[in-house]
């Protein structure tokens, strides 16, 4: 699951980054209405979380021209600004939810998952292959009925897998949507990090689902016995 954070107080966006990402979100972050805007226009983000005032354009201002062009985006609001009128403004714009500063993480990230959780009448809450079942609401992998820990990347690397089963993925694509980077081609932080998923994943099962295609990258998928 991918998330865009946009708000102006960098204390309070990394404080809502860091405690999204160690609960297994991938998470940006953007400081300005534009900035925030043309992130979320660029990117497949299944939820914003967006405060209202913003410097170069408002929330409200980036929520409405964000309707115009995906209208399935979950937006929460996240504010200052408490007044009845604010959030009924908010939530005619299509606002998901409206939660006002202070707040506590513990109450954000509920609203999270419940927005989350709302939303996947499109989306599919799990996903599988063979005997692996990956829950996308609890953040739980479970092989053959034993459930797997995974850590966040580990997490989100097996989900982007699954969700483009039997498509081979470079790594330059893998590290662009897992950890959000451009990086040196012999870097071997994909190779490392599918070694590791690997020895949780597949290692102690007979049949293998990760899998290597020389000189273009990594595939999940069942093969079928010849």
């Amino acid at each position: 699951m991918r998330i865009l954070v946009i708000e102006d107080e960098k204390k309070i966006a990394e404080y809502v980054k860091k405690g999204l990402t160690e609960s297994g979100f991938t998470v940006d972050t953007a400081y300005d209405g534009e900035d925030g805007l043309f992130l979320a226009t660029q990117n497949p983000y299944q939820l914003l979380i967006l405060d209202v005032m913003l410097p170069l354009r408002n929330g409200f201002s980036v929520l409405s021209e964000l309707r115009k062009t995906n209208p399935s985006v979950h937006v929460i609001l996240l504010t200052a600004r408490d007044a009845v009128e604010d959030r009924v403004k908010g939530l005619e714009l299509g606002a998901d939810d409206y939660i006002v500063k202070p707040f506590s993480f513990s109450e954000l990230l509920a609203r999270v998952r419940s927005t989350l959780r709302r939303s996947h009448k499109q989306q599919k809450d799990t996903l599988s292959i063979a005997d692996l079942t990956i829950d996308l609401i609890r953040h739980k992998t479970e092989r053959n009925g034993l459930r797997i820990d995974l850590t966040s990347k580990e997490f989100a690397l097996l989900t982007l897998l699954a969700q483009r089963q039997s498509e081979v993925l470079s790594r330059t694509l893998i590290a662009e949507l897992v950890w959000d980077i451009h990086f040196d081609c012999d870097s071997n932080v994909v190779d490392v990090a599918i070694r590791r998923l690997r020895q949780k994943v597949d290692n102690p099962f007979e049949n293998k689902l990760i899998h290597t295609v020389r000189g273009m990258g990594y595939v999940l998928e069942e093969k079928q016995e010849s």
